[in-house]
């Protein structure tokens, strides 16, 4: 079944041909990704696909099946920011997200009996139980957690899963995904992996994750001068079978080159366009010089800048610990960096990485343990967060402002236009406004400044943020000769595999290990020691258990805790009064019901936790 067909598909901006008469079809069970250069157009082939953007040329059509829904995870979502966490969540029109949102509400009037029945006879009609368990699975695997949470206090990188929380429980037949795993620890991404690779699901995604393309895609296609390719299979499928094509197609640009020297000669010998024949012949002529001089991309990006010198004494943490309140980040840590060392960092969002980078680099000092950097340590420092660009300004005035050239190993310099060209900024981006940058191209640029300055110890805080795939592979090319110091932080797997040789790995509750191998090595070792606990748990199960020994008299209570027990019932008293009471405000039309809702639910959290308590002490008595 064809869910989705674009016939003669065109757009452009101004001069700049996006893609041209592109035909694509889409059939149930595809999972198809879509790779090309930042700046050529992918996230406006997404809109346009999703219904967001009008398509150019008379011919041009859209077809979707009329049983397809489509769902769009935009690169950045938008929701009002005072609407909650679960209003946004369940915004859909499906049956089932409903019935549940209805049974959600319900719940927080337990003694509306007859809404509450009537909410869950409606469960049972649409057969939303299974559906409520798998909701829940997706909002724990994505950390949502407080749904009462306005949209507006949530971060970029919680929005976006939030957004993609929302699409998956909407279930739809379609799902056109921008970049998905952005913004997603490495535990997420790989359920996400496994949650996409069902069959039921059809997938037309951007991704530069490239393990994730190889494990979740049956079909590539990339954008390319304006046409669309189609490749079947994953990653290292559509590497060799490209190669193949630029092969041809150099070889058939040869011919045409001789072909257009023939033809050129032709004309300079000023054939009169008189007979129909000569009409024709100077017409292919007009074909024959575009296809001579268009320029195979082959993504070729050079980088060899000259890194300064770093001396014997780099950078030690010596037992340095640092904690926010009940957050702990790092706990009495230690470590001396080497020459050469290149280390990735990985651990769950919010547990401090970037912290722990701005304590190694200076920028925030240790509560306790001290950290030294040497005379020579030059930092070239990434982040996602830190990129500023004056927006005003052409890309040519901001590599200038840094310096009017650079050098490189053995002597040689190279101007700020050819370290543009080599950056693969053509020369018409050179005159272009910061501003007209796509988010892509703004991170490439922002990474050319970086590495202008000479750095010999360089930290890349989630580096592969909206870069393409050409631009991560000329990247990881560089990284591989950087003669440097390289910390790593990021969720690409392939791009942390590539270039590490050991992980600081955190834990939680400031403990950092230090794990010699990269991440896959990593995650087999991790899954080898949990399947090894799970065959220790199941040997002690089977092991017969021991004659039970004559139970020991109870004890007594002791003065504090029958004191105790005392002090839980009058607590538990004046809880149930309390509970009863907010009850009872449910019925009052102008009670601010989402406070009363949480109050609520910390009563009854709270006498839960004292009658358990007088429950334990009861026994004992």
């Amino acid at each position: 079944m064809n869910y989705v067909a674009l016939e003669n598909v065109s757009k452009s901006f101004g001069d700049k041909v996006l893609f041209d008469n592109i035909d694509l079809t889409i059939s149930k069970g595809d999972k198809i990704a879509l790779v090309a250069k930042n700046g050529t157009g992918k996230t406006t082939f997404l809109r346009v696909l999703a219904g967001e953007e009008a398509t150019e040329g008379e011919t041009a059509k859209i077809f979707f099946h009329k049983t397809a829904r489509v769902s769009y995870l935009k690169q950045e979502p938008e929701f009002h920011p005072e609407m909650t966490a679960m209003d946004a969540v369940f915004e859909a029109d499906s049956k089932l997200v409903k019935a549940i949102k209805a049974y959600e509400a319900a719940m927080a009037f337990p003694d509306k009996t007859e809404e509450l029945q009537a909410a869950m006879n409606k469960m049972d009609e649409v057969n939303a139980w299974d559906f409520e368990a798998k909701m829940k699975e997706i909002l724990f695997k994505l950390n949502i957690k407080d749904l009462e949470q306005k949209v507006g206090t949530l971060s970029g990188g919680q929005q976006k899963r939030l957004a993609l929380a929302k699409i998956l429980i909407e279930e739809p037949e379609v799902l056109i995904l921008d970049e998905p795993t952005n913004h997603l620890d490495v535990d997420m991404i790989e359920w996400l992996e496994e949650y996409l690779k069902s069959p039921n699901l059809t997938l037309f995604m951007v991704t530069h994750d490239r393990y994730f393309l190889e494990n979740v895609c049956n079909h590539i296609v990339e954008l390319e001068r304006g046409n669309l390719y189609k490749y079947t299979g994953g990653y290292s499928d559509y590497l060799e079978k490209k190669t193949m094509r630029h092969e041809v197609e150099s070889s058939e640009l040869d011919k045409t080159k001789k072909l257009y020297q023939k033809e050129l000669a032709w004309m300079r010998r000023g054939p009169k366009a008189r007979t129909t024949k000569a009409k024709s012949r100077i017409h292919e002529f007009y074909k024959i010089e575009d296809k001579a001089s268009q320029k195979l991309d082959d993504g070729d990006l050079k980088i060899d800048f000259k890194t300064a010198r770093l001396g014997s004494k780099i950078v030690e943490a010596n037992y340095i610990s640092k904690s926010y309140g009940d957050l702990k980040i790092v706990d009495n840590f230690h470590y001396k960096f080497k020459k050469g060392e290149r280390v990735g960092i990985v651990g769950p969002n919010g547990v401090g990485k970037s912290t722990f980078i701005k304590l190694l680099t200076g920028q925030e000092r240790p509560d306790t343990g001290k950290v030294i950097i040497g005379d020579t340590v030059q930092f070239g420092y990434y982040t996602q967060d830190g990129i500023q660009l004056e927006t005003d300004k052409k890309v040519i005035e901001v590599v200038r402002d840094i310096a009017e050239y650079i050098p490189l190993e053995k002597g040689k310099k190279l101007t700020a236009i050819q370290l543009l060209d080599r950056f693969m900024f053509s020369r018409e981006q050179h005159q272009v406004f910061v501003s007209q940058l796509s988010g892509g191209e703004r991170r490439r640029l922002f990474l050319l400044t970086i590495l202008m300055q000479n750095p010999n110890f360089l930290i890349l805080d989630e580096p592969t943020n909206d870069l393409d795939i050409m631009t991560l592979q000329v990247l990881e090319e560089f990284l591989d000769d950087f003669p440097g110091c390289l910390l790593i932080v990021t969720h690409d797997r392939y791009f942390m595999d590539k270039l590490v040789d050991h992980l600081f790995v955190f834990h939680g509750k400031g403990q950092v290990k230090d794990f010699n191998g990269d991440y896959t090595a990593y995650r087999k070792w991790i899954t080898e020691f949990e399947r090894e606990k799970r065959r220790n748990e199941r040997a002690a199960e089977e092991k017969p258990k021991p004659v039970q020994e004559k139970p020991k008299e109870k004890k007594k209570l002791s003065y504090g805790e029958q004191r105790e027990m005392s002090q839980l019932e009058k607590d538990i008293e004046k809880l149930e009064k309390r509970r009863a009471e907010i009850l009872e405000l449910f019925n009052d039309p102008t009670a601010e019901m989402n406070t009363l809702s949480k109050e609520l639910s910390e009563v009854q959290s709270s006498l839960d936790e004292k009658e358990m308590r007088w429950l334990e002490l009861a026994e004992m008595a």
